[in-house]
Order: structure tokens, then sequence, then C-alpha cells
């Protein structure tokens, strides 16, 4: 894979300024970037959803129409969770402490992930090479979904604005069959890495091991239980799942896969256009900014140019140190990409999947 190189030229100094004037609010009002009691009650809460109405499922006896009810339920907790609590901890800010991080993190087990794989994604991957095809893999859908410019068309993208929203909610139940062991396959024999390097035998064994106590906990242990088809179970299984990887999905894709997202392309020696941290204002758009209710649930991620700028501070600031990003970029004539509503975001994510749906003049 191509070596890639960004921009060393900043003559303005954006980042230095924008960096600067962010440390200065937190050193001014004399607060952590890491989270604090609202971001740990809230942590409570989405483990409340996620967990309490499994609990329920094997404890009262209900319709098994509520049983369905309450495996959706569970599936948005699982979503609140990787959003709220498993993001800020394996971007090392949910908490000053270290330890605290690396459990929290650790809740990616339960979402049916796994934390080396996703650090090496999230963090290096996507964090560094933000919509650059072939480098950042949350562009990268195979051939069923044409999120780039720059991938193959195929004469059924026609139709993916149509047919995205299904293949949106199968995101987290591939981690759990698939995904994972296929990128740990890759990823060790790539040597990628978030922090040390694990020994592939210690990787694979935390892999393989994970995966049968996920299995046990939300598949086997039920069937014990219930007095019910196993079917049914499994259909509550992938139902929990498709809510989670539904609203995951969605609200990743609203940051990126919209028109006003440049998805760049280096030259022939590997370099970008832009320093690392101006790329990001190019690539990636807010959406929602001022929704409350939306800001709590999906842990700030409708504040995802701040996220992209500044990973390594909790999601709980985003609100605050906006109004700091979206001044130094107008200053400098940056972009700051932002859509008012999630309506509208929506809106322009499926027009943006209708244009790279049509065929493209060179194919």
């Amino acid at each position: 894979m191509q070596a890639l190189k960004f921009s060393k030229i900043d003559k303005a100094k954006f980042f230095r300024t924008l960096n600067k004037r962010v440390n200065l609010y937190f050193k001014d009002n004399k607060i952590k970037r890491t989270g604090n009691w609202k971001l740990y009650s809230k942590a409570i809460l989405m483990f409340t959803l996620l967990f309490v109405p499994y609990l329920l499922l094997l404890t009262i006896s209900i319709p098994e129409w509520a049983m369905l009810l309450l495996a959706l339920v569970s599936g948005v907790g699982m979503a609140g969770v990787g959003m709220n609590v498993m993001h800020d901890s394996n971007h090392e800010s949910f908490s000053s402490r270290k330890w605290v991080n690396k459990l929290m993190g650790s809740s990616m087990y339960i979402l049916a992930g796994n934390v080396y794989n996703w650090k090496v994604q999230h963090n290096v991957l996507h964090h560094t090479f933000t919509n650059i095809k072939g480098h950042d893999e949350d562009i990268d859908a195979g051939r069923i979904i044409r999120f780039s410019k720059n991938s193959k068309w195929f004469k059924f993208h026609r139709l993916q604005r149509y047919y995205s929203i299904f293949i949106y909610g199968l995101l987290t139940i591939n981690w759990a069959i698939t995904t994972d062991f296929k990128q740990t396959h890759r990823y060790l024999k790539r040597k990628l890495s978030y922090g040390h390097l694990p020994s592939p035998a210690n990787q694979w064994t935390t892999l393989i091991v994970t995966k049968i106590l996920y299995y046990a906990f939300w598949i086997v242990l039920p069937m014990l239980v219930l007095e019910i088809s196993w079917w049914k179970i499994l259909l509550g299984f992938f139902a929990m799942h498709y809510a989670a990887g539904l609203i995951l999905s969605i609200v990743f894709q609203l940051a990126h896969v919209v028109p006003n997202t440049d998805m760049p392309l280096p030259d022939k020696k590997g370099n970008l256009e832009h320093t690392w941290a101006i790329h990001q204002l190019y690539t990636t758009s807010n959406f929602a900014p001022n929704n409350k209710f939306i800001s709590f649930f999906t842990g700030g991620l409708n504040h995802q140019v701040e996220h992209h700028i500044f990973p390594n501070i909790s999601h709980i600031h985003y609100g605050k140190i906006a109004k700091i990003v979206k001044q130094t970029a107008t200053e400098f004539n940056l972009p700051y990409f932002e859509y008012k509503t999630m309506t509208k975001a929506l809106k322009e994510h499926f027009n943006q999947l209708k244009f790279l749906g049509i065929k493209p003049a060179y194919e």
C-alpha cells in the first residue's frame, strides 16, 4: 500500500493557533479535557438501556412481541454504549485514569467487536486518512455500496440510495461473525497498531475467547433459560444488532459521506494537498450541532469536526470548543461544514448516494 504524506506547509499556522485557543479554554475554565460526572452518569444510563431489557427477558414472563421490543431497546442501548462509553474510552478521553479508559474501552467486547481491531481501523486509519480511498476503511463497503467517487462503479449502484439503509443495519452483526477475524488477520500481517503491537498469539486468543463468551452470554444463556424456539432467540439477537448497526452506521455516514465533504487522492508520490488538521476540515461535517438530544445520545458524534481535530478531548466539551473551531476556521478562510438539522444531513447523505450511484463519465 502506498505511503501517504500530509503537507507540512501551513503558512498561516492554523492548527497552532487553534490548539493554543482550545488549550486556553480548558486552562481558563480550570477543567480537564476528559470526561466528568455528566459523562459518567450518562454511561450508567446507556449500560442500563443495554442490560436491563436483557435481564427482564431472562427473569419475567412476557409475550413474545414484548421480548422482541426489549431486544430492540437493548440495540439502542448497544449503540448508546458504543458512542458514549466505548468511543471516548478507546480515544483515552473518557477519564484521566488509564485503567478506567482501558476498562470502559473493553465494553467493545460487549458490542461484539474487538478493541485492537477498532483502534487500528478507527484511531489509526480513519482518523489519519479520513475519506482517502484505499486507506480509510470507513468508506470501503466492498462492492455493495459506492461511498467514494474514487471507487469502481457497478450497475447496481444506481439503486444504492434505496437498499443502503438495509445494509447499514448489518454493521455490528458483521463484527460478531466475520469482520473481526478478517481485520485481525489483515492488521497483524501489516503490523498495524495503535500503541503497542500485540503478539499474534495474544490477539487471536483474546479474539476467540471474547467471541465465545459473547455468544454464550447473548445466545446460549437465553436458549437455556427461555422456553421459546431457538430461531426466535436468534431473531431477537439479530433485531438487537440491527437496531444498533442502523443507528451507528447512519451517525458515521452523516459525518463524511455528504456532498460538502471532499474525497481527496494523493499525487503519484503519495503527497496530500493539506496538512493533517486542515485535511480534517475538508473531509468532515457536523450535523444538528444545537440539538441537545442528538448531542447527548450520539456521544457528541454530531460534532465530528471537533472530534476529528481533537480526538483525545471528551465529547462532552465539543459544544463549547465548537465555537472556537468555527471562529478560527473562518479567520483562516478554511471550510467548516455543518448541517443545522439531522433531517437535512440525512437528505444530503442519500442525495450523495444517488449521485455516486450514477455512472461516471469515464466508465
